[in-house]
């Protein structure tokens, strides 16, 4: 680091070893949610029979708790004093003792979802149509075939009855006779639910998948133990998860002198985003986006991820020490008087504070907060729906189609930076809303046996979200007088988890009414083009962006 006294002519350089094992907080954060957004939402629909509607209240949980934990525990992070806090800083204890209870209600959480299938192996059901799904090693003729039309009646009137659908009955019926009728075509009679599979399309999505959800819905409501201790531990989990990713975020600003922060924070995200990847990757290795392994049992999955955690964990204990690093940081702070700059820009922006913002710019400010909102209410609901979707109705493997997504918008972070400082933030954005309503729109299109086009799909989203995530939060800014930076940044994160907190349940609800085709990319396509008509209107905030001086740049403020 040059030795100048004067700040503006100072080139610092960012210890990037160091910065990396700071990140491993915010990788371990990253590890965890991969896997509770990959394979929750199958739990509680394929395992428990839960609806749509349920297991998108439970997935809206972590979002739910976000809003009001993470500024507490921040704030208590920031407080801290005790005897931890003078050995292990203010940050550190946090991670520690947050990350070690999470696993291991993680993996409590998985232990119960081991015993859930024993209970559906041991399922005895009087419905002669339902126990034919499960004895999967013995050929059964359904005992209507000789009276066809009895049978079509018994099924349908089964379907009606059990599953947790509840669509028109005009669609509805349509719907199902007509796959039944094939089922009859197909097999002369004889229907055998246990030899369909998912290669077998639509008979196994519209016929075995809602069966088999009914059947676990029928089990879980006789016995609901292992779903309470499931909810439990996962009540606790999430609990313990917000309790620490404040004080992780927060670690790397109280380590790092506040010129290199914006490079800092885009390597704390490059960490997240491989954490991310990581776990998907580790999905494909165990086939948890497998539709024939819907009833497996994710608990060796868990515990390999959960081994990672504990790893990245006990190298981050051994190699930060937060407190040494917080002297230096305040120790170069006050060498080249970036304190001083600091106390100058508080000064002046204190002057500002109580400053009524114009009629026009409050305007631009809801108006913006809309497009927030509605962004994050479509993109969240394909993001937290989209394993069961994948599943059950493309057949598909939905680890690599996320994967494939995040790579793409890691990549263009760069050019979304450098193109919103050519033709602004808003233009940038709002190109970006239309790639991705275009991509959600085409995505109702893909079937089973469209292969390569759900990539394609999936890396232009990446591109759209990338376009859209790192202008957004800078436009809010833009819109901020210097006292009111952390007020405006809260209001972007109140705005984007309020989204995330309600539309898992509201897609849910209509995914139970409607059925899941012909709903989730539909659903997701709609309220994203309703994000463009707010910021079509936003007038203010779009100063063009300065150009980024390199990728980490332009991922500053992407997390």
């Amino acid at each position: 680091m040059s030795t100048q006294n004067s700040v503006g002519k100072t080139n610092f350089q960012l210890n990037y070893k160091r910065t990396f094992l700071v990140g491993l907080a915010f990788f371990l954060i990253c590890l965890f949610w991969g896997v509770y957004d990959a394979i929750v939402a199958l739990t509680l629909t394929n395992k428990f029979g839960l609806s749509q509607t349920w297991s998108g209240l439970i997935l809206a949980l972590d979002n739910i708790f976000a809003l009001f934990m993470l500024p507490i525990f921040g704030s208590l992070s920031d407080k801290a004093k005790g005897p931890l806090a003078r050995r292990w800083g203010k940050r550190t204890p946090f991670v520690l003792i947050g990350t070690i209870v999470a696993v291991i209600c993680f993996i409590g959480m998985f232990a119960v979802d081991t015993a859930q299938i024993a209970v559906l192996e041991d399922l005895q059901d009087q419905n002669t149509v339902a126990q034919t799904l499960w004895q999967s090693d013995t050929v059964v003729d359904n005992p209507f075939y000789e009276d066809e039309d009895n049978a079509l009646s018994t099924i349908i009137n089964w379907f009606d009855t059990n599953t947790a659908q509840k669509v028109p009955d005009g669609f509805s019926t349509t719907i199902k006779r007509g796959t039944i009728r094939e089922l009859f075509d197909e097999t002369e009679g004889q229907v055998d639910f246990a030899t369909l599979t998912p290669e077998d399309g639509a008979l196994f999505t519209d016929i075995v998948v809602p069966m088999r959800n009914a059947m676990a819905k029928e089990l879980t409501t006789q016995n609901s133990t292992c779903l309470i201790w499931f909810v439990i531990m996962l009540l606790l989990a999430l609990i313990s998860m917000a309790t620490f990713r404040s004080p992780a975020v927060a670690l790397m600003p109280a380590v790092t002198i506040k010129p290199l922060r914006s490079k800092a924070n885009a390597v704390i995200n490059i960490m997240g985003t491989l954490g991310g990847a990581m776990v998907l990757a580790f999905g494909m290795v165990f086939g948890t986006s497998s539709p024939y392994n819907a009833l497996m049992s994710y608990l060796p999955y868990v515990f390999v991820v959960s081994g990672i955690m504990l790893i990245a964990l006990f190298i981050f204990k051994f190699t930060i020490n937060e407190p040494k690093l917080v002297q230096e940081m305040e120790e170069i702070s006050q060498k080249f008087g970036l304190d001083k700059v600091e106390e100058e820009i508080q000064n002046q922006t204190e002057q500002t504070r109580g400053v009524k913002m114009p009629k026009a710019k409050l305007a631009s400010l809801l108006l913006l907060m809309a497009s927030i909102f509605f962004w994050f209410f479509g993109y969240n609901a394909i993001t937290s729906k989209f394993s069961v979707y994948a599943t059950n109705v493309l057949q598909t493997n939905f680890n690599l189609a996320l994967i494939v997504a995040q790579i793409s918008a890691l990549i263009a972070f760069l050019p979304a930076g450098m193109l919103a400082s050519k033709i602004g933030r808003k233009k940038t954005i709002l190109g970006g809303i239309v790639l991705l309503a275009v991509c959600f729109f085409l995505g109702n299109f893909v079937t089973a046996n469209s292969g390569w086009i759900m990539f394609v799909l999936f890396a232009l989203a990446g591109v759209a979200w990338a376009s859209i995530n790192c202008n957004s939060l800078p436009m809010v800014v833009e819109l901020a007088t210097g006292a009111d930076v952390g007020k405006y940044t809260g209001w972007y994160y109140f705005a984007s988890m309020s989204a995330q907190s309600i539309t898992p349940i509201f897609s849910g609800f209509l995914m139970d009414q409607l059925g899941m085709k012909g709903v989730l990319f539909p659903y997701g396509a709609i309220f994203v083009a309703l994000s463009f008509v707010t910021m079509l209107f936003v007038k203010h905030g779009d100063n063009k962006a300065e150009m980024p001086e390199s990728a980490l740049e332009a991922l500053g403020d992407a997390d």
